[in-house]
């Protein structure tokens, strides 16, 4: 009889205690999810460009050798306008051959020869009056314009405390909402994304115009998304 009040006072004992644990782990589970964005924009200081020369003859030494000349006289057009040697590099060089036909219907074979570069402009000012030296040089394609910030270190940290304001701001609204307080922050997540604004720019191989090609780098942004979890009581 001892032994069977025994056990029957600890089982009873094992149940007030699950009893009191229950509703406390249930409660501290209780969480709030939100994601915040915080945006800042800025004025581009650096593009970067696709500049090349093509070429086609139907002997393939004389393609290369006339795209070789205008190649390197493009390279040497820009150095000599300011570019760094160490902002020019070579992106593409392909030679590949194309069947067509002459008036008599009679096939003969045409080789294409591509080389080109790609360069970091570094002062945005002097931009257009790259372009047309890149033209006048013998350059038949510029294939874009992409500009960027150089350092976006400051502008980050901006945006990434304004997505946590942000996020802070939601949560006390949907827990007022709700009629529940907010908690401790449980976890936090983020993501950062800048998109940079992108200009496509046909080449063409007429000489270039007297003005400098105009160019507006308008502005970009960058942008960060926080996810946090909160605790709420």
């Amino acid at each position: 009889m001892r032994t069977k009040l025994v056990f029957l006072v600890s089982l009873l004992a094992l149940a007030l205690v699950l009893s009191a644990c229950g509703p406390a782990a249930s409660a501290s589970s209780r969480s709030l999810s939100v994601s915040g964005t915080g945006t800042v924009y800025l004025t581009p200081d650096i593009a970067y460009l696709y500049v090349g020369v093509h070429t086609e003859d139907a002997d393939i030494a004389v393609a290369v050798e006339r795209n070789n000349t205008r190649a390197q006289a493009l390279v040497d057009a820009l150095i000599a306008s300011g570019v760094s040697s160490e902002d020019i590099q070579t992106s593409n060089f392909s030679v590949w051959s194309y069947d067509e036909y002459d008036d008599t219907g009679m096939r003969f074979t045409n080789y294409s020869v591509d080389n080109s570069v790609y360069i970091t402009v570094r002062d945005l000012s002097q931009l257009g009056t790259l372009l047309n030296t890149a033209v006048a040089a013998g350059a038949n394609n510029i294939n874009s314009i992409q500009f960027d910030v150089a350092d976006k270190t400051a502008a980050l940290e901006e945006a990434r405390r304004l997505a946590m304001e942000n996020a802070n701001a939601l949560a006390d609204e949907l827990a007022q909402t709700a009629g529940v307080s907010v908690g401790e922050i449980q976890t936090i997540a983020y993501t950062d994304y800048y998109p940079s604004p992108y200009y496509g720019m046909g080449g063409g191989g007429a000489e270039a115009p007297n003005a400098s090609v105009p160019i507006q780098p308008g502005q970009m942004q960058v942008s960060v998304t926080v996810s946090v979890t909160y605790g709420i009581k």
